[in-house]
């Protein structure tokens, strides 16, 4: 990853991480917790791509598996995240915008779905039966709602200063790769248009010269 990605992502997920433990951790609501981490990791992998996404998620969990007052095993939400935040970045579309608010809030329901399932599942493993007494049903609807209702304040802001970082000047070639190629390709279709119409301007003239052919030979046979 490059330096700014790394600096601007670990800034965002420390801040998450402030926010999570000090003030949503603290609601005390029905059901699951408002994943503010999940959405951190999320709105980085829809701008950086799946690898980005599966390191990004990684650290993002790392560091909640080892903050206080973590309360299970060392590495298990680091996983969690990681395959998330993979997965998450294959939906990152080519053009690196997204036309509509409908696919990120698609991917926020199945992020926190996957996540809550991934977690219990691993948690499972390693003999954590928690969410047995909780309620695995009331846990998926409850973090599914409350990411979603979360979404529309946290991902466009973070896909918004991810972009921004996209485009400093410390960046490497990536983004200047792609921007010489659709540069070439405005080129080549201002070339082709050229193209076309100088073809189109020697069909006129080739039809001139054969009306003046027609009428010389006209003229000659008349006389």
């Amino acid at each position: 990853m490059r330096v700014n990605r790394i600096l601007l992502s670990s800034a965002l997920v420390v801040v998450a991480l402030v926010i999570q433990v000090s003030v949503l951790a603290r609601l005390h609501l029905p059901g699951a917790v408002p994943d503010l981490m999940l959405l951190t990791v999320l709105g980085l992998a829809l701008v950086y791509g799946h690898v980005g996404g599966a390191l990004v998620g990684f650290g993002a969990g790392l560091l909640a598996d080892l903050a206080p007052p973590a309360d299970h095993a060392a590495g298990r939400y680091a996983l969690v995240l990681c395959l998330i935040g993979y997965l998450a970045g294959l939906v990152k579309p080519e053009t690196g915008r997204l036309r509509s608010a409908t696919g990120p809030m698609v991917v926020v329901v199945a992020a926190a779905v996957g996540t809550t399932l991934l977690y219990a599942g691993v948690g499972a493993l390693v003999g954590d039966t928690a969410a047995r007494h909780v309620g695995l049903g009331s846990l998926l609807f409850t973090a599914a709602l409350y990411d979603l209702l979360l979404a529309p304040f946290v991902v466009p802001g973070i896909m918004a200063l991810a972009r921004r970082a996209e485009n400093d000047p410390l960046a490497d070639s990536g983004s200047g790769a792609k921007a010489t190629d659709i540069s070439n390709g405005w080129l080549s279709g201002g070339t082709g248009l050229k193209i076309g119409s100088q073809r189109n301007g020697l069909r006129v003239k080739a039809a001139r010269a054969r009306m003046a052919r027609a009428g010389r030979i006209k003229g000659v046979k008349r006389l």
